[in-house]
């Protein structure tokens, strides 16, 4: 296995070049990784966010910027620009799509990648019954998780809808699958939810326009924030297996980014994958994708087995 054959620059070569695309969300994580690979593919990406190099979101961590993804994002081969924007406010998120509008003409791909709300988990959701919880803390779960994302798509739409195949993904944790149980505590649970709703609902609207609306989740993610919660990086991460006996089937960022990107050049993804939910590893089998280690993870496979089934089969099984 060539481990590198993911990993080219085609840039303005790339099958998405000329594409413009909207990651909503990409300081880190997920959506970080989202917007540099679909810029490798080619294509023109606005990354937004709220933590910049002037000012820190309540995430709390300076440690990552949208003007550092959009500058990878170019690196990478496509073209990165920054926008700051709080997707809850709709005056800054209307001002963004005018932008984009004024800028482009229309918007091609269209990533809700919006959360940021792992700071209230340990205290306030994990481990608790909903009426433990801070409704307060409750309550800001759902604008994180859900109101962001509403608000955001029914602004964004409508250019959306200019793209000759419009494509929007919804970020999430879990597929409708995995998520048929109860994730926990109510608020997270609604908040990881609704998007895969979203993404039902809107491939219903978006169907007249030859759009694909889906939903996608990664698995055991190494974010930033998870590999700074076990104390490792990038480089060791296998070390926080002895913590976590379930990291051992974590995947980076750019495992998930690397499937988005095949399924956004995929002329067939409409009646692939319009209003359903998937996996990075769903996505990874079916454009055959590998992770920057040349595995190719599977979580969901893993808890539905082990965790949830009481199955003992090794780990690498799942890899």
């Amino acid at each position: 296995m060539d481990k590198d054959r993911n990993t080219q620059h085609p840039g303005q070569d790339g099958p998405l070049t000329g594409r413009i695309a909207l990651v909503a969300g990409a300081t880190r994580g997920a959506g970080r990784a989202l917007a540099v690979e679909l810029g490798r593919a080619g294509a023109t990406i606005y990354v937004t966010g709220r933590t910049t190099r002037e000012h820190t979101s309540e995430v709390g961590r300076t440690t990552e910027t949208i003007e550092e993804t959009a500058e990878l994002v170019t690196a990478a081969g496509g073209t990165g620009i920054a926008v700051p924007t709080d997707h809850l406010d709709e005056d800054r998120v209307r001002a963004l799509v005018d932008r984009i509008d004024r800028e482009q003409g229309r918007l091609d791909i269209l990533v809700n990648d919006l959360w940021g709300g792992e700071h209230l988990l340990i205290g306030s959701v994990f481990g608790k019954k909903s009426w433990e919880t801070p409704l307060a803390d409750g309550l800001r779960i759902l604008e994180l998780g859900v109101r962001s994302h509403v608000i955001t798509a029914a602004l964004a739409l409508p250019l959306l809808v200019r793209s000759d195949a419009p494509l929007h993904v919804e970020v999430t944790d879990g597929t409708a699958v995995s998520n048929r149980r109860y994730r926990e505590n109510l608020y997270y649970d609604l908040a990881k939810n609704a998007p895969i709703r979203i993404a039902f609902g809107l491939g219903e609207e978006l169907a007249e326009y030859g759009g694909t609306a889906v939903a996608v989740t990664p698995g055991f993610l190494r974010s930033e924030q998870m590999l700074a919660h076990f104390g490792v990086s990038e480089d060791n991460w296998r070390d926080a297996v002895a913590q976590e006996p379930a990291f051992a089937i974590a995947e980076s960022p750019h495992y998930l980014a690397r499937a988005v990107a095949a399924l956004a050049a995929d002329p067939d993804r409409a009646a692939r994958w319009n209003g359903k939910s998937t996996s990075s590893a769903e996505l990874a089998r079916t454009y055959d994708v590998r992770d920057i280690d040349g595995s190719r993870p599977d979580c969901w496979a893993y808890f539905e087995d082990i965790t949830h089934g009481g199955m003992n089969k090794p780990v690498d099984d799942y890899r």
